[in-house]
């Protein structure tokens, strides 16, 4: 127990200390406030969020997807975070009641050793992370591309430096509590189940042990008190936010954009009203509670196509970079300032693919992809300043329905001599084949849906297509940022597919299923939609298509749109192995495959200025993967985009012993092929 006067000036210390650190937390509060409504559901379920939200920060599942040794020292210092919330309370109440806890009881010995073990674990990863960060060789997730817009305060090494206060201050505040531990040991006997605090305990003098013992209380607990007044404005503060963060989670899957209520007329005639987000405050208020719930680890840039190619595009600099202009500016200042003067340039914005792998590799479910599309919608619906190409794209959906711009009535040339029924002659299909507009206008694509219309023939599916009534899903320009011009042609396609009202819904392209089968539901349409890799898994396994072996090495290339976004990666490594072909994965495959560089509009201008092309850097590990193979190479597909990027690199073009198809093309050659 501390003495009388000890206690009165503790207690004066701690009300004064909390009393000061008040306006820091409340700061913060008012910042993430004065984010807009967000229009997606973020308290429904409030049970199912706070077990999500629990299972997810105590197992520390999210952090240990990638980097595993470096999280492991993470969840040293992590899980001593929380065993240490217990152990300064109960060390507080023995400074005041003198109650403590004894080893002579089997609770007591595991309080003990606990307490011992996880103190010497926060040491050891603090300082392997201090070696890491500081003197180990420069790595990539400390650094940013060097075209990348900086805040100020990360230009002057605030994130070094905060990184230096909060290893100081852990390392300070468990020595110390170790030390006081080892104080009392020498005072009143060694403990078999503290054995580092016994080793320590030698080298305390019995004299002074009492006076070691006051300092490490004061040391301990003096330190927590005073970093509370630096704690809302250090990185730390995310063992606050992470798990609100993940409370607060999304419940739509990534490949779902926000629903934006588009009332041009509304907007043009009060300037305070902004489609999108062109500063802060416009941003729905998750994404302001992004800002203090990053980790500033870099895995999403790690993650980033844009960023591993050299493009100006870095998701965890704009994270960082508004929580640094929310750090430096009063609560009612923070939201003045445009994004693109601070947070990210204009070429950085429009070299987003959309492919979600930032989201998927945030530990704590940031949603940088989402402030990305917000600013588009800005630029593109209010201010009308984004590349010149995509304007070609949008009056092509607007004039003839599709981004090429080539007559509607060409719609079904794709199909000549096919005999492919439209839904007018079949009014009754099995399941209703989404063509899209690749497959109806881009001669790659052409081959894929001619080679899906035949392996459908083959198993005797009833099939029909829109034919002249199918128009683009606008999912281009959604993602361009022209959400007014998305939600005309999703509505219009909507009315169509009401009134054919078909069972199922079958499309060679992961972006049309996107877009039908999950963001149509925000206006009104709810369709049941498959990738043809899954209802050809559906067709091989009920009997209906029989495959023979291929004689071929092939690798597959997860399209986001496939794959991260929805989920969708087993059905076409199941078509492979019914192949009998030899199957070989890149190291980059399911959540984490490397995008093509088509999404997000890109493929419909001029990718921005790297070190080199998103799809070349995804091909080169294409064929790494498939060098060792003796048979033919193949790189297989699931998405007209990602056949089209891929094919078109100086690469693929010199490289002739791979070549690049669709799984759909692959499966009806094997069907087609003869028994030896």
């Amino acid at each position: 127990m501390l003495p009388i006067a000890h206690r009165i000036a503790f207690a004066i210390f701690a009300a004064v200390l909390i009393g000061l650190s008040a306006p820091g937390f409340y700061g913060i509060y008012r910042r993430i406030r004065m984010g807009r409504a967000d229009t997606e559901p973020r308290t429904d379920h409030p049970w199912k969020r706070l077990r999500h939200a629990l299972r997810t920060t105590l197992l520390q599942s999210r952090a240990f997807r990638r980097r595993p040794v470096v999280t492991l020292l993470h969840s040293f210092i992590f899980y001593g975070f929380l065993y240490y919330i217990l152990l300064n309370l109960l060390d507080a109440v023995e400074g005041y009641t003198g109650f403590s806890i004894s080893s002579a009881h089997a609770a007591g010995a595991c309080y003990h050793v606990l307490a011992d073990l996880l103190s010497g674990l926060v040491l050891l990863g603090v300082v392997a992370l201090v070696v890491r960060r500081f003197l180990a060789p420069a790595r990539r997730d400390f650094r940013f591309p060097e075209k990348t817009l900086l805040h100020p305060l990360v230009k002057r090494r605030y994130i070094q430096r905060d990184s230096a206060i909060v290893s100081a201050f852990i390392f300070f505040h468990v020595s110390s509590r170790l030390l006081g531990a080892a104080a009392g040991l020498r005072l009143h006997g060694r403990d078999a189940f503290q054995p580092i605090a016994s080793a320590l305990s030698r080298c305390i003098p019995a004299d002074h042990a009492m006076a070691w013992s006051l300092f490490a209380y004061w040391a301990a607990l003096g330190s927590i008190l005073a970093f509370l007044l630096y704690f809302p404005s250090s990185k730390h503060i995310h063992l606050v936010f992470a798990p609100v963060k993940y409370y607060f989670a999304r419940t739509a899957n990534s490949g779902v954009l926000p629903y934006l209520d588009v009332n041009l007329e509304a907007a043009a005639e009060d300037a305070t009203l902004a489609l999108g987000a062109r500063t802060l405050k416009d941003l729905a208020w998750p994404r302001l509670l992004d800002a203090y719930a990053c980790i500033q680890c870099n895995r999403c840039q790690d993650a980033c196509p844009a960023s591993a190619t050299g493009k100006a595009l870095s998701p965890a600099a704009l994270v960082i970079n508004k929580r640094m202009e929310l750090q430096a500016a009063r609560a009612e200042q923070a939201g003045s300032r445009a994004l693109l003067e601070f947070a990210l340039t204009p070429e950085a914005l429009w070299a987003c693919t959309t492919c979600g792998a930032c989201l998927e590799a945030c530990p704590v479910q940031n949603e940088p992809m989402l402030d990305l599309v917000e600013l588009r919608r800005n630029q593109v619906m209010m201010t009308g300043e984004f590349p010149a190409q995509l304007q070609t794209a949008f009056r092509g959906l607007e004039r003839a329905g599709n981004p090429w711009g080539i007559n509607h009535e060409k719609r079904m040339e794709w199909a000549e001599g096919l005999n492919v029924r439209t839904i007018d002659e079949n009014p009754h299909p099995e399941v209703l084949y989404w063509v899209g507009c690749a497959p109806a206008y881009d001669p790659q694509a052409q081959k894929t849906a001619r080679a899906f219309v035949r392996l459908m023939q083959i198993a005797g599916v009833n099939f029909a297509v829109l034919g002249k009534k199918e128009s683009c899903t606008g999912d281009s320009a959604r993602r361009a940022g022209n959400e007014f011009l998305f939600q005309e042609m999703a509505k219009t396609n909507i009315a169509t597919l009401k009134a054919v009202q078909p069972p199922r819904i079958v499309t060679t392209c992961p972006h049309c299923m996107n877009a039908i089968g999950h963001e149509y539901k925000q206006l009104g349409g709810d369709f049941k939609v498959l990738h043809h890799t899954e209802f050809l898994q559906e067709l091989v396994a009920s009997g209906r298509l029989r495959t023979h072996a291929l004689e071929a090495t092939i690798t597959w290339h997860d399209p986001c749109y496939l794959g991260r976004h929805n989920g969708v990666y087993d059905a076409p490594r199941h078509l492979l192995r019914t192949l009998g072909t030899d199957c070989v994965e890149m190291p980059r495959n399911r959540e984490q495959s490397f995008c093509c560089g088509g999404g997000g509009a890109q493929f419909w201008k001029e990718e921005e200025a790297g070190r080199e092309k998103i799809a070349v850097n995804r091909f080169r590990e294409a064929r790494q993967a498939l060098a060792r193979g003796r048979q033919a190479k193949v790189l297989a597909v699931g998405c007209p985009f990602c056949k089209t990027m891929l094919s078109a690199t100086p690469e693929a073009a010199a490289e002739e012993t791979i070549e690049i198809r669709d799984l759909a093309e692959l499966l009806l050659e094997g069907v087609q092929q003869k028994r030896p």
